[in-house]
């Protein structure tokens, strides 16, 4: 669809370099200063889909810069400023090669590793006798390997990590602390909302004078997974599935589609309508995390409007 962003070539002053993520694209700038543009590509599986979601990037970005601003008193963040919708800047960091994923419940990743009879998951022990979205008796750490462009993440334990060298000791427990806290505030904030923070994943850097911090997105619906509050207990009850405030409902539907990401399966096409479906549930996404009201953005001339708000930034 024309009216998305899902590439971007700036050439901004003092620009060093390009990363181009899943959904993110990073510009290094001099100073030690990241500029991150959300795109409104959506990634599921690990692949990124054909075509943007309208809305999309808006969406995770402001969600995003203002969880780090709900959870800065708690855990330091690389976020210094968002001049536009699709923008945050910040700090440059070292990313730790881990991903720490936390959950709540047993839903996503741990339901199907658990339909399949397995009992633990990165060396945590899941209880017997659980269905799927039952609430954990305590929250689980269960870190992830973060994967290069076009690859899986993979479940990784604290005693692997540690083992390999990947993240050291110390840092580990300040990582696993973190995000204890960080699961804590926006397990708060979401019942503020009437909902349950069910699972996320953070990620975190080091700053060049050995700070770590938190980096990356923050209870976004592609980084975190919520269900509504009310009826919660009474569909457990009836065995029904849970409705989700996450990207889990275009999961159920590649899956439906016959694609998981697996070797020698398709990506199924999206329509127009499909597409239109899924920017308007991320709608509905922000308006239940954040309680306020989603203000679209002009996407007449993005790439134009993105490039003005970071040199006004930059200028500064």
């Amino acid at each position: 669809m024309s009216n998305t962003i899902t590439n971007s070539q700036f050439n901004f002053p003092g620009q060093k370099n390009i990363y181009h993520g899943k959904v993110r694209e990073v510009y290094t700038i001099e100073n030690d200063l990241l500029v991150m543009i959300a795109t409104d590509r959506l990634s599921a599986f690990d692949v990124v889909m054909p075509k943007g979601i309208p809305y999309k990037g808006q969406i995770l970005n402001q969600i995003a810069t203002q969880m780090m601003r709900d959870t800065e008193d708690l855990v330091p963040n690389w976020l210094l400023a968002s001049p536009d919708p699709n923008v945050a800047i910040g700090i440059a960091c070292e990313p730790f090669k881990v991903e720490m994923v936390i959950r709540g419940y047993l839903s996503g990743h741990a339901a199907r590793e658990y339909k399949l009879g397995k009992r633990t998951l990165c060396n945590i022990d899941m209880p017997e006798g659980m269905i799927e979205n039952d609430r954990f008796p305590a929250p689980i750490i269960t870190p992830a390997t973060k994967a290069e462009a076009g690859d899986h993440d993979e479940d990784i334990s604290r005693e692997d990590i540690l083992k390999r060298g990947i993240v050291s000791e110390e840092d580990y427990k300040i990582l696993e602390d973190y995000t204890r806290k960080l699961f804590q505030r926006g397990t708060e904030l979401a019942s503020k909302r009437g909902l349950i923070l069910v699972d996320t994943k953070y990620e975190f850097g080091k700053t060049k004078e050995g700070k770590i911090v938190l980096i990356d997105e923050i209870h976004t619906p592609d980084s975190s997974r919520y269900f509504y509050a009310d009826g919660y207990e009474d569909l457990q009850a009836k065995g029904k599935p849970q409705k989700q405030l996450s990207k889990e409902f275009v999961r159920q539907w590649l899956i439906q589609n016959g694609f998981q990401g697996l070797e020698g399966q398709s990506v199924p096409k999206m329509s127009d309508e499909y597409i239109d479906v899924v920017s308007k549930r991320y709608i509905e996404l922000y308006e239940n995390i954040t309680g306020e009201k989603f203000n679209r953005a002009d996407l007449s001339n993005m790439e134009e409007r993105i490039q003005n708000n970071v040199l006004e930034y930059l200028k500064t």
